[in-house]
């Protein structure tokens, strides 16, 4: 049996606190009633999705660049979400990390994935970068200043399923989806911090439409509430069926959410809902 998880956070401006909050969340998960769901000799397999800016948010993104200065060496970041990935045997995909340019003046910011054996199984650096007007106490975006995109899709392949990484504004851009889809993907996955304007207005129309068109899987997990400067974010998480149904979804607050995965569903609805997709990124 394999589950679905979207973990939701209001994260600070603090590493060891959110990697402690992510860790309480986890154990509260491999230690459910869920878990013990399965018939006993049916193993159950995690995958597990964490927001974006999972481990440091609440700053401004020169904080951000300044924490990947200070964590590039010894890849403290990856390391952390690596050890909690192997210490509760799950598949983890690490929200988003800043991480530095070769150059230095810059970072990507990285959506990592870790077997459970916390192996880095692949890296996806946010293409999309948001630069933007909101009418709301942030006023004006501008990712690109100190975040660098990235230039390539990311397929993760696992024993069970094929994930593709995507990150937070990606979602208003079906042809990356539908590149992912064509590579192979069953699930796609959407850590995010969506302003609580943008988020009421389009979160989740554009989450179910990525799931309907690309008959996938869809894990997006979210950023949630007022942080500590004072950026407002949705939350929302929620995960959701090939078909576009919403399995399951957190509006408010910290926590998990989970759902199982049935890639018999995957085939019958491409079976009987045939698309062909020719997308190029």
């Amino acid at each position: 049996m394999i589950k679905l998880s979207a973990i939701q956070l209001n994260s600070k401006a603090d590493v060891a606190f959110n990697l402690a909050v992510i860790a309480a969340q986890l154990e509260k998960l491999v230690h459910s009633p869920v878990s013990t769901e399965a018939d006993n000799n049916d193993t159950i397999e995690h995958i597990v999705v964490l927001p974006e800016c999972c481990l440091f948010f609440g700053a401004n993104d020169k904080a951000q660049l300044s924490l990947a200065n200070q964590t590039y060496t010894n890849n403290d970041l990856q390391c952390a979400l690596s050890a909690l990935a192997k210490q509760f045997n799950v598949t983890l995909i690490g929200g988003t990390v800043p991480i530095l340019t070769a150059e230095g003046n810059k970072y990507t910011n990285s959506s990592c994935a870790f077997n459970t054996n916390g192996e880095l199984i692949g890296r996806y650096d946010k293409i999309h970068l948001f630069d933007v007007n909101v009418e709301d106490s942030e006023k004006n975006y501008c990712e690109s200043r100190f975040t660098q995109a990235g230039i390539n899709p990311c397929l993760v392949n696992t024993p069970f399923a094929k994930i593709g990484l995507t990150v937070c504004f990606d979602v208003r851009f079906p042809m990356l989806f539908q590149k992912l889809t064509t590579m192979g993907a069953d699930i796609i996955t959407v850590p995010s911090a969506f302003t609580r304007v943008t988020g009421k207005a389009h979160w989740q129309t554009l989450l179910q439409a990525r799931a309907i068109e690309n008959q996938v899987y869809i894990i997006a997990s979210g950023q949630e509430g007022v942080h500590e400067n004072g950026r407002e974010t949705w939350g929302h998480s929620m995960i959701i069926s090939p078909w576009g149904e919403v399995l399951d979804c957190l509006e408010e607050g910290e926590g998990i959410i989970t759902s199982e995965f049935n890639p018999q569903e995957i085939k019958r609805i491409r079976t009987s809902m045939p698309l062909k997709h020719t997308a190029e990124t």
